[in-house]
């Protein structure tokens, strides 16, 4: 049996490891890594925002037959997302395979907690690195590229998805939230 003594010990080495991790991973408040991450979390507000607006019935909504519905194109957002963090050294996550994502998460809910799941992946790369890692040499897309322009295209795709996204909820009536007080911010 433990006394009270030693289970305030293990709370203290609980809360001190917690605290130590935290540290570890802490955003960076200057530099590349804090300017990708700032611009990461305002589309990712969008794009999450977004994606809760559309109607349930409307994930499966495509535009002309061969485009992607509204569903497969936030899993191919979510694909991406593994795909490219592996480039710079963030491994998909064991068991999840990124290319059946558009097929086998199709549910308004899976959807969204999957988009959730692949954008928490991406900030957790970019804190795993270092602003001095940028220049580190990498193939992508079978180029010579660096880790900097991996995180670029991450934001890019992302974006470019999200101005997609914001186009299918246009055509189906549905406000991006950001926009439905009439107010700045477009869309």
């Amino acid at each position: 049996m433990m006394t009270p003594r030693t289970v305030r010990w293990l709370l203290v080495a609980a809360l001190c490891s917690t605290s130590l991790a935290r540290a570890e991973t802490a955003a960076p408040t200057s530099g590349f890594r804090a300017e990708f991450l700032g611009y990461l979390e305002g589309t990712e507000k969008k794009l999450l925002d977004l994606a809760g607006a559309f109607p349930d019935e409307k994930y499966s909504w495509r535009p002309a037959e061969g485009i992607r519905s509204v569903g497969e194109s936030l899993m191919h957002i979510a694909a991406a997302n593994y795909f490219l963090a592996g480039a710079v050294g963030a491994p998909v996550p064991e068991g999840l395979k990124p290319q059946e994502l558009q097929k086998s998460v199709t549910e308004k809910q899976d959807v969204i907690e999957a988009l959730k799941k692949s954008l928490a992946h991406v900030r957790q790369a970019a804190l795993n690195v270092s602003d001095e890692d940028g220049d580190k040499a990498v193939k992508l897309f079978g180029q010579d590229s660096t880790y900097r322009a991996v995180f670029l295209v991450m934001l890019g795709h992302i974006s470019e998805h999200l101005g997609q996204s914001i186009a299918y909820a246009r055509m189906n009536g549905v406000v991006p939230p950001w926009s439905a007080g009439g107010g700045e911010g477009g869309g």
